[in-house]
């Protein structure tokens, strides 16, 4: 089960997501359309691409979509609905935008553009090839997109020139615009073909486009991609000696369907499909099959039910799939826990993610939810189970009330043995959510591995998972001692694999450690991060808080604590670390699972003095240990300090800090480990939930 995901949501976002549910706080204030009150929806609408700039990123410049049974593709604009296209059971299309974009080269060698596209593909500039025919055969055409401005664009154009450099042969790469010239309505489809055909043997691009008129949809011919009006008078001699009708300057952002011949999807060779472009600020495309489900391949191969929209906003695609309400939940609620958690647990969940999409509004402009777990996480069909299925519709109409009004039923994935209070998560305070104990979030770890941790004989220390090694007796000093039993067992700076981190060393079959300690994996309910160093640390901080920052960290330690135990103040180097708010400090410390967390300077100490007071030594501070007799001896690196009741600790000269918590999220409102230990334990969905949002009532509407 992924239980790492609300670990990487953007603070600020959240920030946005719970301003409305939290009274008397210092956050920004929800939009309008967030704090209404809705009890009922019939239909909801779930953006899967979209752009808000701060608000919500998710982009794509293009989307290939198929199903198993036919689909309808209408054109939709203010003027009404109109058929467009028919997709036969199977077959694909790729939807897009008319936006601002780079015409980085053409070339009728196919090696030469999916070359430069590849090397496009890992930058911000989205590659995508199109076909044209002319008097020279066929051609491919390379472009990036899309970009909101003309500026964007053109920026573009100076980044694109140095990545396909090796590729240009002489080209220059050029911002297009969404100014055209027009052939007007034409007899037929062929019609527009055959003037195409002409302009293209001229040299001169241009396209098919479906207008819509008020019974239906015409063919024009689209030529040029100018950026303004002046860059569109320059072509208009050349066009009009091409062509056989007359042309005229067809607008700013005209409404209509261009069709264009994409090559490029896979990059591997020109396998072609149609793109349908959507040109028009207020024109979109509805795609609607019977019920089998609508394939979109960037969205992880995923399927999804009900229609989709497609259509331009703030210079970029958008997609949105529209479907029942009550169905959209059978695949939140199996996206977010396991099917095989008990009824209750699993019942409980359904109410809250009901309570919390009803509360939303239309709070995307465009959708009420997104699919990312900035709202909940929605993965179409591919997430529905038959057990969670029938917890929806065992719950169905069921919300959480308090004050006359829907929750906003927050959850997180683990809250560490402890819910929080609304003042350690945005400062503000709310009845409602308070800190509750929540003992089932401990069973997240009942079948996690143990880890070792272990000093090497070379001074070294770190973690070595059970299943690789054996406890071998004991040293002279009383230690115990392992062996390593697998080949290239790896020793990880923190109890879990973490395939992106060099381990600390590797170990093979025979070789022996000393034991310091025996740990469970880090997981959602308890974790290790680190050590990071005063560099890692600063600069995940850049830009995350209002305090001037040092060139070196030399303390960082937690100052003050709310209700649950979480951190709400961090003081470095004796300075308060200033934040928005308390829950930012998960992002500030690069991503941190929770703020239910200490921070250990790495190779620190803890010291108890013979008045009964501590004091720490930082890593690196000297050690000396003294004998009866009064001799002094330094305690090197990899030596073992161990105290009276048998803890001990390695002498390590390593610098910087760690971050060892419980938890995994903000920890505000229902905890779904907790809920599962609730359900195990006999307590209906009912008690859960009103355990989780205190002072709330379940009704249906």
């Amino acid at each position: 089960m992924r239980r790492n995901w609300r670990q990487n949501i953007l603070a600020v976002s959240m920030k946005v997501m719970l301003a409305a549910a939290v009274t008397g706080s210092v956050c920004l204030t929800a939009p309008a359309a967030v704090q209404a009150q809705v009890s009922v929806m019939d239909n909801i609408r779930v953006a899967l691409y979209l752009d808000l700039g701060s608000k919500y990123k998710s982009t794509t410049p293009a989307v290939t979509i198929s199903s198993i049974e036919p689909l309808n593709i209408s054109f939709v604009s203010p003027s009404g609905t109109i058929q467009a296209a028919a997709l036969a059971s199977g077959s694909q299309a790729r939807l897009g935008i008319h936006s601002y974009k780079v015409k980085v080269l053409e070339s009728n060698d196919w090696k030469t553009v999916s070359e430069a596209a590849q090397k496009l593909q890992a930058t911000a500039d989205k590659p995508m090839v199109f076909t044209s025919q002319s008097l020279k055969g066929i051609s491919y055409q390379l472009y990036t997109g899309m970009y909101a401005t003309e500026q964007a664009a053109t920026e573009a154009a100076v980044r694109t020139a140095k990545t396909a450099s090796a590729h240009l042969n002489g080209q220059i790469p050029a911002a297009r615009g969404t100014m055209h010239l027009t052939s007007g309505p034409l007899a037929s489809e062929a019609a527009a073909g055959n003037i195409i055909q002409a302009l293209r043997n001229a040299e001169i691009d241009a396209f098919k486009v479906m207008v819509p008129t008020g019974s239906g949809m015409t063919y024009e011919v689209w030529a040029g991609e100018a950026l303004n009006a002046a860059e569109l008078g320059l072509i208009q001699n050349t066009v009009q000696a091409a062509a056989a009708v007359p042309f005229k300057p067809a607008g700013i952002q005209p409404a209509g369907i261009i069709l264009r011949e994409e090559a490029g999807i896979e990059m591997t060779g020109p396998l072609k499909s149609v793109q349908y472009n959507i040109s028009g600020t207020d024109s979109k495309l509805w795609i609607e099959g019977s019920g089998a489900g609508i394939y979109v391949k960037e969205r992880s191969g995923r399927t999804y039910r009900g229609a989709l929209e497609a259509g331009l906003k703030n210079g970029q695609l958008y997609l949105v799939n529209e479907l029942p309400f009550e169905q959209y939940l059978y695949s939140v609620v199996g996206a977010e826990v396991p099917s095989s958690w008990g009824e209750e647990a699993l019942k409980a969940q359904a109410v809250a993610a009901r309570s919390y999409a009803l509360y939303q509004g239309l709070r995307f402009e465009v959708a009420h939810v997104v699919d990312t777990v900035l709202t909940q996480a929605y993965n179409g069909i591919g997430s529905e189970a038959a057990r969670t299925t029938d917890a929806v519709n065992a719950t169905a109409g069921e919300v959480i009330w308090n004050g006359g009004k829907v929750v906003e039923a927050v959850f997180s994935s683990n809250s560490g043995g402890m819910t929080a209070d609304p003042s350690e998560v945005w400062t503000g305070g709310n009845a409602m959510f308070a800190a509750v104990e929540s003992p089932g979030d401990a069973s997240a770890q009942a079948s996690s591995k143990k880890w070792y941790y272990i000093l090497l004989p070379g001074g070294q220390s770190g973690y070595v998972r059970e299943d690789n090694v054996q406890e071998s007796g004991a040293s002279l000093s009383g230690l115990k001692m392992m062996t390593v039993t697998a080949n290239s067992t790896n020793v990880r700076p923190i109890p879990m694999i973490q395939s992106a981190v060099k381990p600390v060393a590797q170990m093979n079959p025979g070789q022996t450690a000393v034991i310091l300690d025996v740990v469970p994996e880090s997981g959602s309910y308890e974790w290790v991060r680190g050590p990071f160093t005063s560099e890692d640390i600063l600069k995940t901080l850049k830009g995350r808080t209002s305090t001037a920052l040092p060139s070196e960290i030399r303390t960082l330690e937690v100052t003050s604590r709310g209700p649950s135990g979480r951190v709400t103040e961090v003081k470095l180097n004796g300075q308060v670390l200033k934040v928005n708010y308390p829950d930012m400090f998960r992002s500030a410390f690069g991503g941190l699972p929770s703020t239910l967390f200490d921070i250990q300077p790495a190779g620190s100490y803890t010291v108890l003095g013979a008045d009964g007071k501590t004091s720490t030594l930082a890593g690196g501070s000297p050690i000396n240990v003294i004998s009866g007799s009064g001799v002094k001896q330094s305690a090197a690196a990899g030596s073992v300090i161990m105290s009276a009741d048998g803890k001990a600790r390695s002498v390590q000269n390593s610098t910087g800090f760690r971050f060892i918590g419980k938890g995994n999220g903000h920890g505000l409102g229902l905890s779904q480990w907790g809920a599962k230990g609730m359900a195990d334990q006999g307590y209906d969905y009912r008690e859960i939930l009103q355990h989780y949002y205190r002072n709330s009532t379940i009704m249906k509407d």
